[in-house]
């Protein structure tokens, strides 16, 4: 396992990308556009569907880019007697 597969630049690429999102979350745009896209979805909801596709693939590239594996790791190491275990109730 790579201890660091991440950079300062990718950490802050997804946080600008994420940024875009919310920025483009807001498409005041589409609101008076009556028009199809393959000729019975409006056009507005397919942006939508587009942009969840977007977040989906950000939020993919965060984990496989930007995690800090650290986190992980220091998980692992945890000695399990400190470990709380599951409780059902």
């Amino acid at each position: 396992m790579n201890p660091k597969r991440y950079s300062a630049a990718g950490r802050r690429l997804i946080w600008f990308l994420a940024a875009a999102l919310f920025v483009l979350h807001h498409d005041f745009w589409w609101w008076s556009d009556r028009s199809l896209v393959f000729g019975f979805l409006p056009v507005g909801l397919a942006y939508h569907a587009a942009f969840s596709v977007a977040a989906a693939l950000l939020w993919l590239a965060a984990n496989r880019f930007a995690w800090p594996e650290e986190l992980e790791a220091w998980a692992d190491e945890a000695p399990a007697e400190t470990r709380q275990p599951a409780t059902h109730g």
